[in-house]
């Protein structure tokens, strides 16, 4: 873990670095800096005037996160937020390795070592004031971008020549909790205006002079390869200027996209298919009922595990689909590769995860090669791989031009890094009193860090909500059966938290029926301890999930409900997860109708979230919302099918998103804590999906365990 010391050390550096480009593309890039400026880390610069320039060292893909390390910043410099200005920061070396946007880390994994930059700049602000007017430092204080002494005000924009010629603290001390005034408070985006008015520049927005636009064809079969092809109806196309051959495919290069669309439309090519020309969903599934029938690993096992099962045991099979991002802007990358230098203009979630194969291409040394850094027009973990940024490198390189490879929403859907199906088997059984006794849960699916081929065991990659099932049952069995196939795999929001709560937050629902209990008090009941106690590799506060899971219930009128006289096709379940990776806790409630067509129509969702210390409660909220949309998506419509090695799926006509119409009215209640702030983009969507289901059976008496939970699964459910 970085200490606060190792971060200052390694970021306080008065360095500054411009580049020409044009006015809109230096979203990226630290201005140089004016004499008398003040800039005691990479992140963070103070002007003469008093703005305060903070760089955010995370992608900002919706999920507001550049606001919140400004927060982070600005509460330690007491600094006056009307001033407060935040940039994206680059792969620049002095801003380090950016690392990875993703798994809900990055304000978690941020917020005390941009509080230490902020408190670093804090303290020599104060000691230059205190020099400047010979008094006692310790009589002096930061106040809202003024440093004071008795009735002596300065402004930190007066103090940044002196401040600078300061050395750094090596601990500055932090604020505690109680004594802060922007963090904690809701706070608008500061990117917001921009946004909202057009004026930010998303990937597919930026434009640089001499660029062309590239268009690639891809082989429609995963590991296919091209066996041949002729550019001369291609090249012949109004806009087109080259065609080339690429890693991955054709790549058409114009003077526009739609010329370079219909320039790819002309090629004449002979695919190479492969291995997995016949590969089909039904084959696929085949192969994972074929795994069922034999032990996987044991990931979990406590008590006797599955020999206390037994025979009168309650059994039940889920099943979850492969899934595409369906980001609302497909993935675009421009690359500027010149003789000795690279320069690549990405919505990355991760830079470095590209920087191997770029050096690779361009044979240049990472200090020769920058990513600068958009807008995310949304990621979910897609954008984290380097596939469209390696595509644009290599047609800038053999173009000797700045090119941007745009896919388009079919490219985007048939070409993904797809979210894992799985088949899953449960068993369990009660005691005489109807409590939970044994739980045996198999799971049959392929493994992404096997696909992405990453040094880690495949099974750790799928087991979150699965085996670290929290609660506290005397004996439990959680095996992981690896069953590959040809679908490339990545990280998807909640990643194997997105399948296994829908799974186990419903089965567990089945028990609580089964033994004629309600199934919040059935819940309850297996939450009773509040030691906190190890599970797998996380530590689980089983009185913290009791409380959401509490709360969540109070919020939604579950008691009333569960009295009250329903109408018929209605009905209201509950679900929780335990984010532990992320150090979050999440219940929801979801209001269901059900209508004769079978069409689920969720009228709301009563959310309650402890995620430790609230930085942005707006934002909070305003993530729940969105997991919530995104897994209610998922949950109601998404599956990606495989038909002779191709995705059947071309867009949002056959692959539908959440309409407006279909929302549901959301409430999110934050629970207060000064506990270390846990990560909130991801811990809202495991419990959705659960939550409808078990609305579903209350609504109907049919279990539903299959998602997408479409209209025709719901009839075939009620007929069953």
């Amino acid at each position: 873990m970085t200490t606060r010391r190792d971060f200052v050390k390694t970021t306080c550096l008065s360095l500054a670095f411009t580049l020409p480009m044009e006015p809109r593309l230096r979203f990226g890039m630290a201005e140089p800096i004016e004499p008398g400026a003040f800039a005691p880390s990479a992140f963070l610069r103070i002007d003469g005037d008093g703005t305060v320039t903070i760089w955010a060292n995370k992608s900002e893909m919706g999920q507001g996160v550049r606001t919140s390390l400004a927060m982070a910043v600005a509460e330690e410099l007491d600094a006056d937020w009307s001033k407060v200005k935040v940039q994206q920061a680059s792969s620049a070396a002095k801003f380090g390795d950016l690392g990875i946007t993703g798994g809900s880390q990055s304000t978690r994994s941020t917020f005390t070592p941009y509080r230490t930059v902020g408190a670093t700049a804090r303290e020599m602000l104060i000691s230059a004031a205190a020099t400047k007017w010979k008094v006692d430092r310790a009589a002096c204080k930061a106040e809202n971008g003024f440093i004071v002494h008795g009735s002596k005000r300065i402004a930190y924009g007066e103090l940044v020549e002196a401040a600078s010629k300061l050395e750094p603290p090596k601990d500055p001390p932090l604020k505690h909790a109680k004594n802060f005034r922007i963090v904690g408070t809701d706070v608008k985006r500061l990117d917001g205006p921009d946004i909202v008015t057009g004026r930010a520049q998303f990937g597919s927005d930026l434009k640089l002079p001499g660029m062309l636009y590239a268009s690639v064809q891809r082989c429609p079969v995963f590991g296919g390869k091209l066996k041949s092809v002729d550019f001369t109806a291609a090249k012949a196309v109004p806009g087109v200027k080259q065609v080339i051959t690429i890693s991955s495919g054709v790549a058409v290069l114009a003077d526009s996209t739609w010329a370079a669309l219909n320039g790819r439309e002309a090629l004449k090519l002979q695919w190479d298919e492969g291995d997995h020309a016949s590969a089909s969903t039904a084959k696929i599934w085949e192969g994972f009922e074929t795994r069922m029938k034999t032990p996987g690993k044991v990931v979990r096992k406590e008590g006797k595990g599955v020999e206390a099962v037994g025979k009168r045991a309650i059994h039940a099979r889920y099943d979850c689909p492969f899934l595409a991002h369906a980001t609302m802007e497909p993935m675009v990358g421009l690359a500027d590769v010149k003789p000795d230098r690279c320069d690549i203009y990405a919505p990355s979630q991760g830079p470095s995860w590209s920087m191997d194969a770029i050096q690779k291409i361009t044979g240049m040394k990472a200090d020769q090669i920058e990513v600068h850094i958009p807008l995310l027009g949304g990621g979910f973990g897609r954008r984290a791989m380097p596939d469209f940024i390696v595509e644009a490198v290599e047609c800038s390189k053999a173009a000797g031009v700045p090119v941007k490879v745009q896919y388009s929403r079919e490219d985007d859907m048939k070409h993904d890094y797809y979210r894992p199906g799985t088949l899953h088997e449960l068993s369990a059984s009660l005691d005489a009193k109807g409590h939970a006794q044994a739980w045996h849960h198999r799971i049959v699916g392929p493994s992404i860090a096997a696909s992405l081929k990453m040094p880690w065991p495949p099974e750790a990659t799928e087991l979150s909500g699965a085996a670290d099932l929290p609660y506290e049952i005397p004996n439990v069995q959680v095996e992981w059966a690896q069953s590959d196939t040809p679908i490339p795999l990545g990280f998807w929001r909640a990643v194997p938290a997105s399948f296994n709560p829908f799974v186990t937050e419903s089965f567990l629902d089945e028990l609580a029926h089964k033994a004629g209990k309600d199934p919040l008090d059935f819940r309850v009941a297996l939450l009773k301890k509040d030691e906190k106690r190890k599970v797998g590799r996380d530590e689980l506060d089983p009185g913290r999930l009791r409380h959401v899971i509490e709360l969540a219930a109070e919020k939604a009128g579950w008691k009333a409900w569960r009295l009250a006289k329903r109408a018929k096709g209605f009905g209201m379940g509950i679900a929780a997860h335990a984010y532990l990776d992320c150090g979050t806790y999440v219940a929801q409630v979801a209001e269901v109708e059900v209508k004769p067509d079978g069409k689920v129509k969720v009228h709301r969702v009563v959310c309650a979230v402890d995620c430790g210390l609230a930085v942005n409660p707006l934002n909070i909220r305003a993530q729940m919302e969105s997991a919530i949309v995104f897994g209610l998506t998922a949950a109601l419509h998404g599956e990606i099918t495989l038909e002779k090695g191709r995705v059947v799926q071309n867009g949002f006509s056959d692959y539908p998103m959440l309409r407006l119409a279909d929302s549901p009215r959301i409430e999110v209640h934050i629970v207060k804590s000064t506990l270390p702030p846990g990560g909130v983009g991801e811990p809202g969507l495991p419990p959705i999906a659960p939550a409808v289901a078990n609305a579903i059976f209350a609504a109907t008496g049919k279990r539903i365990r299959s998602m997408p939970m479409t209209p025709e699964k719901v009839l075939k459910a009620a007929k069953a």
